[in-house]
């Protein structure tokens, strides 16, 4: 049976930065769950479940905003502390060498130098005019707005997607 969290039914705090401990008005508690959004690149603020450490899903959140504030402020830090994805700001340089590609990117966490092995399925354009790339070592970055990249960024890039 689903149950889905509307509201003010359960208190949520911080646990250990990307844990979260939940007790529920009805004397339920549970300790160190997961969230995972369940539409990670659309549903930013909605439909987050809550899972235990075997995968059990506990609950889902419709939308945190419906939270009391302290909770939505621990479900927010907590998703941003799981799903921080450096925003790529601009390309420094690319290169290619056997068919793989070495980028070098200024992002808002630093500077990051990464292999992209197949642009078919590593570099992501969306709907929106973000763009999500995922490297050879399954780390992600995010282009915000293609529109706002540089000219010799927008060019570097451009071709490989």
């Amino acid at each position: 049976m689903q149950r889905y969290i509307n509201g003010e039914q359960v208190k949520l705090t911080v646990n250990d930065k990307i844990f979260i401990d939940a007790e529920f008005y009805s004397g339920e508690k549970f300790t160190g769950l997961e969230l995972r959004r369940l539409f990670p690149i659309t549903g930013l603020n909605k439909y987050i479940a809550l899972m235990d450490s075997e995968g059990n899903e506990i609950a889902v959140i419709r939308d945190i905003n419906d939270l009391m504030p302290e909770s939505k402020a621990a479900v927010e830090s907590c998703l941003y502390e799981y799903y921080m994805i450096p925003k790529i700001t601009r390309f420094i340089k690319m290169s290619e060498k056997f068919k793989i590609w070495m980028w070098t990117a200024e992002t808002d966490k630093g500077i990051y130098t990464f292999e992209i092995r197949n642009h078919l399925t590593a570099v992501k354009p969306l709907y929106d005019g973000r763009v999500l790339i995922k490297d050879a070592n399954d780390n992600r970055y995010e282009i915000p707005d293609i529109k706002k990249l540089d000219k010799k960024s927008r060019k570097l890039l451009l071709p490989k997607i």
